[in-house]
Parts: C-alpha cells; structure tokens; sequence
C-alpha cells in the first residue's frame, strides 16, 4: 500500500511539472529535421556575406562565420504569411544574429532581434534593408536564461505587420508597423537565420545555436 501511494504521488508530480525545453508545442510542425539543413539554404545573396558555417550536431543547429567577418543567412526553401515560429536558442555572448519574418532571398526582412551583447536585445524588432520601418526594442533580461536554453516565440500577421514575441513564455514584444515596408510589398517571405557579418558584432569562433525549429501557419 505504501508504495503504491508513493508510486501515485510521483505519477503526480510528474504531471505538475511544465513542459520542458526540448519539446514543440501542440499544433507546430517541424522545420529542421535536427540532422541536416534540408529544407533550407543558404543565400547567394545578402549582404552580410555567404558563410558556410551551418553546422548539425546532435539535433543542434550552429551557425558562425566561416572567415572573420564573413557572416550571412540562412533561409527556408517556403515562403510564409501569416504564422508563429517557436524555436529554442542559445548564442554566445558578443554575437548579433536575428530571426527574419517575410524574408527575400536577399534578406530584406522584418527581423526578431537576437543581438546577445551590450546595448542591443533579444527579441525586439528592425527593419533589416527596409525603409521606413521604426523598430523597437525588448526588455528581455528579466526574462533570460544565461548560458542555457531559451524559448522564442513569434508570431507575424496582417497587411500591416503586427508582429508579437515571447521569451520563455513571457511576451516581450507587441509591436504593429505603420504600412507594409516588406520588400515590393510583399505580403510573405522566408523564414531566416542570420550570423551578422563584421568583426565588430561577432566575435571570433563565436556561435548561434539553434533546435526545435517549428511553425503554425495561421492562413
């Protein structure tokens, strides 16, 4: 009897606890297969330079610049309008990196912050090689896990972006832009990762990790 009750009771904490990092949500569907970069490539075209460094290792996504300075995007094959994307991430300290929302080929994007070093955020807003686009940022520290796994959340909707972020469950961002600035007017795009090119926003060796890469489609 008493060690059923004990059975039953650690049954019970079990199902208390929240759902760790490492699992997608309900209702998302994977993006990155956690073996390779199938389903994404790397583009020829944007500013920040064409580095090769997208690696996998065991379920994990790095992404570095292949030469001092040389940094670049990676981007997905299909286009999105309307989603949320969940991922989880870890970049080291001193790295300016950013999730792209309605990318071009050449990354001209509303872009999710992920600029992890002195005076930038995470999970703010700007407009990357877009006109007329007046960002914002995030108070995202209270929030953050130094040197572990974080959750990010987006979601991006509406002929006029309204785009809202949330940093391991806390939302972080509520921000609707003014009139669709997306490159041509476009009312979708790729989704993108970027390593920024430059020596003076990442530091040498210095690596974004990403996993669990998945979305909603809303429309």
């Amino acid at each position: 009897m008493h060690r059923l009750l004990l059975l039953l009771c650690a049954g019970l904490c079990l199902a208390q606890q929240p759902p760790s990092a490492g699992s997608i949500p309900s209702g998302f569907t994977s993006i990155f297969n956690g073996r390779n970069i199938a389903g994404w490539h790397i583009s020829m075209t944007n500013h920040h330079g064409r580095t090769r460094e997208w690696r996998v290792f065991d379920g994990v996504l790095t992404a570095t610049q292949d030469t001092p300075g040389d940094g670049g995007i990676l981007l997905t094959d299909e286009k999105y309008r309307d989603f949320e994307i969940y991922l989880e991430l870890k970049p080291d300290w001193g790295c300016d990196g950013g999730l792209f929302l309605r990318s071009s080929e050449s990354g001209q994007a509303y872009q999710v912050k992920i600029d992890y070093l002195e005076g930038s955020d995470v999970g703010g807003i700007y407009g990357e090689r877009l006109t007329g686009v007046e960002g914002t940022t995030a108070d995202y520290r209270p929030y953050w896990k130094k040197d572990d796994w974080n959750t990010l959340l987006a979601r991006i909707e509406g002929a006029t972006p309204h785009i809202t972020v949330w940093l391991n469950g806390q939302k972080i961002t509520d921000w609707t832009d003014a009139a669709n600035h997306a490159a041509d007017g476009a009312a979708d795009g790729h989704i993108a990762l970027q390593v920024h090119g430059g020596r003076e926003r990442w530091v040498e060796k210095g690596v974004h990790r990403f996993r669990n890469i998945a979305v909603r489609v809303l429309r």
